[in-house]
């Protein structure tokens, strides 16, 4: 009942991923493709932390 109203962290992840990954697909239009490898490094990072994350809660939620 408590946890309802707790931030989803994955979420938030999730949503900074979506955004990192844009900003990579625009610097590779505009050919910046020091920029774009990264901004893709930064969203790997972040996917890492993000699969740490459910794997986490993953066994949390199992009974």
């Amino acid at each position: 009942m408590f946890g309802l109203f707790k931030r989803d962290p994955v979420k938030k992840l999730r949503k900074i991923y979506d955004s990192k990954l844009e900003q990579a697909m625009l610097a590779q239009r505009k050919g910046d493709m020091r920029l774009f490898a990264d901004l893709t490094a930064e969203s790997e990072a972040l996917w890492q932390q993000i699969e740490q994350l459910q794997k986490q809660t993953a066994k949390v939620n199992t009974p």
